[in-house]
């Protein structure tokens, strides 16, 4: 079989592992071999399958400190990030958990006398999980535990830079009591990815990545349908600064918000939409703060900014800037690679990007790099167009004090997330994540409707009349047919 290697991307010479690259010969054997145990864990009550998801969460906890160092060394985040990734796993697996034991459905009061409604749900049997290298531990437990809860099998297909990440994982389920057929991993390239996204076998197809890889997904999928489709493809983040906001605030949240994770997060923030009057002041704050961020290797803890994945990837980030120049924008910071000394993988350096036009194409596109284009807006409804005027719809944030403008902007800002006064980044477990326009397709991930991805509702009706009842008959007929 042919194989690949995973390669750690602050030193492109470590190699992390060796990796078979799937067919679809073995997606076929995946999907089989969780589908004949899904039938069995389909069986368990719902709260012995929780059982299981705590004890995972409990796996992982325990193995903190050597999964951080793993996705570290090959998802390239420095270490307090790699950790953070960890924890939503362990803190995912525990809220899911806990909602084996809350309401599965809700009762609904018949209009019939002598009879019961209720909801349920029910699995939807296999569910293929294509998840992204940025959130190599935390993005599989998003959707495989509920996946899990609602009684489904699961075969996953992890991104190609993180296949070590997500084979610990699978680890750690099955040592916490996950039916080891149950949960099955295929490597490789794109095509067991399509193969997974239109096996008959499969009932719900979840994918995280880029639009335009979403788009494939989503059709082939839907083909050789049918099957739930959910999709989470990007954002392109803005963070609104009026005249009234706390820089220093103000300023944190972009330095974080555009430089964490080398900008590799689809919530980062892309897009500083500022007022005029603040602008000069914040970019020089933002610059000040640039140029004290050590790049270098992620599994040193003096490091603030990781390499970006490939030399392809800085390369293409490369190529958006020097566009964004060629349109008249002005590197303020950064702007190119760069090298780090011991490391042979690839940097770029955090960039800020002032004269930037609403059209200019970095203003535009997703960069998925540590890019922050600055745009200087000095209306709020026009800044709030600005925000809006791209396809994506994942997060945005607002900075100010003035309580009025900071709600207007929640109302009327066409993101899926909208933050006052904190960045782009930052999603909480028990609340829902997900986006508008084409950064989704209406599903969402976490929170308690992260479930609904990976089941059926089932409507059900009971009636002890004893009698022929007639639902959706005219029960209040008119008086001159009494």
């Amino acid at each position: 079989m042919t194989t690949f290697r995973s390669v750690n991307p602050a030193h492109p010479d470590d190699v992390v592992g060796e990796f078979p690259a799937h067919g679809p010969g073995d997606v076929d054997e995946a999907v089989a071999r969780a589908a004949a145990a899904q039938q069995a864990w389909a069986r368990r009550p719902v709260p012995a399958r929780a059982d299981v998801i705590a004890a995972a969460a409990t796996v992982l906890a325990g193995a903190k400190a050597r999964l951080t160092d793993l996705v570290a060394r090959e998802a390239g985040k420095i270490l307090v990030e790699a950790g953070g990734d960890v924890q939503e796993a362990v803190d995912m697996a525990a809220f899911v958990a806990g909602q084996g034991r809350t309401a599965w459905g809700e009762t609904i009061p018949s209009e019939l006398g002598d009879k019961l409604c209720w909801t349920t749900r029910q699995p939807v049997g296999v569910v293929g999980l294509i998840t992204p290298w940025n959130f190599p531990v935390a993005i599989p437990a998003w959707k495989v535990f509920p996946a899990l809860l609602a009684g489904n099998g699961v075969v996953i297909k992890p991104s190609e830079h993180a296949p070590a990440c997500a084979e610990a994982f699978v680890a750690a389920c099955v040592e916490a009591g996950v039916p080891a057929d149950l949960l099955q991993v295929v490597h490789g390239y794109a095509e067991p990815a399509a193969a997974l996204a239109t096996h008959a076998g499969v009932g719900a197809v979840s994918f995280t990545g880029s639009v335009p890889t979403g788009r494939q997904v989503a059709a082939r999928a839907m083909e050789t349908g049918p099957r739930l489709v959910s999709l989470e493809l990007g954002g392109k983040n803005a963070m609104v600064v009026r005249p009234d906001a706390d820089l220093d605030l103000a300023t944190d949240g972009a330095v974080f918000g555009a430089f964490g994770t080398a900008g590799q997060r689809c919530t980062s923030t892309s897009r500083l939409i500022v007022h005029p009057d603040v602008a000069g002041d914040l970019v020089e704050r933002i610059a000040k703060r640039v140029a004290g961020l050590r790049l270098g290797d992620p599994r040193d803890p003096a490091t603030d900014v990781g390499p970006v994945i490939t030399a392809t990837s800085a390369e293409r980030i490369g190529g958006l800037v020097a566009g964004a120049v060629g349109e008249g924008a002005t590197a303020v910071t950064g702007g190119d690679p760069v090298s780090v000394d011991g490391c042979g993988g690839a940097f770029f350096a955090p960039t800020v990007l002032t004269g930037v036009r609403p059209d200019h194409h970095v203003a535009r596109l997703e960069v998925f790099g540590p890019v922050l284009a600055v745009i200087e807006v000095a209306d709020l409804d026009e800044a709030i167009g600005v925000v809006n005027a791209v396809e994506y719809g994942l997060s945005a944030a607002v900075y100010t004090r003035d309580i009025g403008a900071a709600l207007a902007a929640v109302d009327r800002i066409d993101t899926g997330i909208v933050y006052v006064n904190a960045p782009t980044i930052g999603a909480e477990i028990p609340l829902p994540f997900g986006g508008t326009k084409h950064t989704g397709n209406g599903f969402r991930e976490a929170g308690t409707r992260g479930i609904e991805q990976f089941s059926q509702l089932k409507t059900v009706y009971v009636d002890y009349s004893g009698r022929l009842q007639k639902a959706q008959i005219d029960t209040h007929p008119l008086e001159e047919d009494r």
